[in-house]
């Protein structure tokens, strides 16, 4: 009897043990769930002549994320000229057999900073090497480190160590070069070069490397073949802004240090010592400026652009007129009658501090022109919803300002080898024939160059 006892007792307190946790649980599920902290935006809004005429905390830092790109493309049109190209060689390191159309030696590229060498230049440098008389390469295919082709993402997507990723460029140049190793989607980029320029879809240039490639950073004594000149780089400009590619870092690499685009942006928007922070030129990681500073550098693009005989339009998307991120994440801002009224940048961090939304630009309203930059920090998993914030402020900024008023687009944007230059140089003179000065084989400082 005690034994039964002792059972029925254990059994009623496992009974009332299982109901309390069942109720403890009933319990979490009943409580509230916790208030996501609201979305607050920080901006600063002036006419072009600077004066102020809305703001709120506009001095307090805040992460610009890609709206460094204005920055950047600032320092690249005052460091290097509207005009500057940037120009990519190709040298054969042995001896051209033109009748058998291939040289036995190494193939070698040096680059020249290119940001926008894609696949499509290469099939035109493969076009040039065939002018030449070079199909074929028993050696091997180098380059240095200034060549780049294809997209990486900028440091976020950058392969660290420099032979490997020179590695990488090399054999994404191998691939382009010999149609066998095309897959579809480069056999349907041939195709469309092709018929963009009345060539023969069928008869696609080709240049086959036998040995594999290599990484050299050596100034290369041989056989210069051809030059690729690089569209202006106000256009490459106006792509990667549109776009926000990260690449973008590239032209800073052909600049100077990350530090003098920190200086630039200190004496144009007049910080403070330490004020301006910057971690790359393209706003990927951890930056720091205020809504005021933006504002400012706007506005000295606008007049830098102004003074070169350019439009900030041909620098910079216009909502309703260009492809890319405007497009992409405004799409109030795009169509209507608010349409081609906004010209600017956008920003965007998912996860570097907190996260981050940030619009900035010039609108054209009923009043005149304005510069502004709005943002809404700590966006994290919550982009959308301020997106949409911003757009609703922006609208609302218009209102206030007598409507929106059109400007003009800028022609079409193009692909990367729109208005390139591709040299092909003559072979050299026999031994027995008199030197030239200035001859379209001496070599020169690589890099951009005006035109």
């Amino acid at each position: 009897m005690k034994k039964t006892h002792r059972v029925l007792a254990m059994a009623l307190s496992l009974i009332v043990a299982a109901s309390g946790r069942a109720a403890d649980g009933v319990r979490q599920r009943q409580r509230p769930a916790r208030r996501p902290v609201p979305l607050e935006l920080v901006w600063h809004v002036e006419a072009v002549d600077g004066t102020v005429l809305d703001s709120k905390r506009a001095d307090e830092p805040i992460n610009p994320a890609s709206v460094v790109k204005v920055a950047t493309t600032l320092w690249a049109l005052e460091a290097l000229g509207p005009e500057a190209r940037f120009e990519t060689r190709v040298w054969a390191r042995g001896v051209v057999e033109r009748p058998r159309r291939t040289l036995i030696g190494d193939l070698v590229v040096q680059g020249g900073y290119d940001p926008d060498f894609q696949v499509e230049n290469a099939v035109l440098l493969a076009l040039a090497l065939n002018q030449c008389g070079v199909e074929r390469v028993t050696g091997t295919l180098i380059v240095d480190a200034r060549f780049s082709i294809g997209w990486e993402n900028g440091s976020a997507g950058r392969e660290p160590d420099s032979v490997k990723r020179g590695l990488l460029m090399a054999s994404r140049l191998r691939q382009a070069l010999d149609p066998k190793r095309w897959g579809q989607a480069l056999r349907r980029t041939w195709v469309e070069l092709a018929r963009s320029r009345s060539l023969d879809p069928r008869r696609p240039p080709r240049v086959v490397v036998a040995k594999g490639v290599g990484v050299d950073g050596q100034v290369v004594d041989g056989e210069l073949l051809a030059v690729h000149r690089s569209r202006p780089i106000a256009a490459t400009l106006r792509r990667f802004n549109c776009y926000s590619n990260n690449d973008i870092e590239r032209i800073g690499e052909a600049i100077g240090p990350l530090d003098e685009l920190v200086s630039l942006i200190a004496a144009r928007a007049h910080a403070g010592p330490g004020e301006v922070q910057l971690e790359t030129s393209s706003g990927l990681g951890v930056n720091r400026l205020t809504p005021r500073q933006v504002v400012a550098l706007l506005r000295d693009l606008h007049q830098t652009a102004d003074r070169m005989g350019l439009r900030v339009e041909g620098l910079l998307p216009v909502a309703g007129c260009d492809p890319g991120t405007i497009e992409r994440f405004y799409p109030a801002l795009t169509s209507g009658s608010v349409s081609t009224s906004l010209v600017g940048k956008t920003g965007t961090l998912t996860a570097t501090d907190g996260g981050v939304s940030v619009l900035a630009g010039l609108l054209n309203t009923g009043s005149g022109e304005l510069v502004f930059c709005v943002a809404v920090p700590r966006a994290g998993g919550r982009l959308g919803q301020a997106r949409r914030a911003e757009e609703a402020w922006v609208l609302e900024l218009l209102a206030r300002h007598g409507g929106a008023r059109p400007r003009a687009c800028a022609p079409a944007l193009g692909p990367s080898e729109d208005d390139v230059q591709v040299v092909v140089i003559p072979p050299p003179a026999p031994p027995a024939a008199a030197p030239t000065s200035g001859s379209a084989g001496t070599p020169g400082t690589l890099g951009p160059v005006g035109d």
